[in-house]
């Protein structure tokens, strides 16, 4: 529970941290936890096929369909909440958002009492569940986020530099 605090907390930190300066090299920086994330995973599947003992197995299509949904709809609820803003320097920063705070500590509370309502599932099976849920979350909210600052990234440049 520590641990998952700690995350919480990170997260809420920077992104009030990020709020106050402008978003910089064209967007990478939203972008960016995709391809960490992506890469993460492959170590952790990698570690998951060569569990003394235990034969590794997908989930059943059903479960990995309700996961990959439900890590799709967390997503869509971030993107909801993210949005960006031109402001008089001319540069793009991501616009406040009161209700930020509430809805991203709300499906973290979501995915912990998931997580606990499905322990009793094989662990192999649990994890690769819960590693598609958040993959999809990720990619929808951070993917989105980044047509988002594009769209307004392009809009904003001056006429001679198009």
């Amino acid at each position: 529970m520590a641990i998952v605090l700690v995350i919480i907390g990170l997260v809420l930190f920077f992104k009030m941290k990020g709020r106050k300066g402008p978003i910089k090299g064209g967007g990478f920086g939203i972008i960016s936890p995709v391809l960490f994330v992506l890469v993460m995973f492959s170590f952790s599947i990698s570690q998951l096929l060569h569990i003394p003992g235990e034969p590794f197995h997908l989930p059943a299509f059903w479960e990995m369909l309700i996961a990959g949904l439900l890590g799709t709809l967390f997503g869509a609820i971030m993107l909801t909440q993210t949005s960006y803003e031109v402001r008089e320097d001319g540069l793009i920063y991501s616009k406040p958002n009161k209700t930020f705070k509430y809805v991203i500590i709300a499906i973290i509370v979501i995915r912990i009492t998931l997580s606990q309502y499905f322990k009793s599932m094989d662990y192999i099976e649990f994890t690769l569940l819960t590693m598609i849920s958040a993959f999809l979350y990720i990619c929808v909210w951070r993917i989105g986020s980044y047509i988002k600052f594009r769209k307004l990234h392009v809009g904003n440049r001056p006429a001679e530099s198009r």
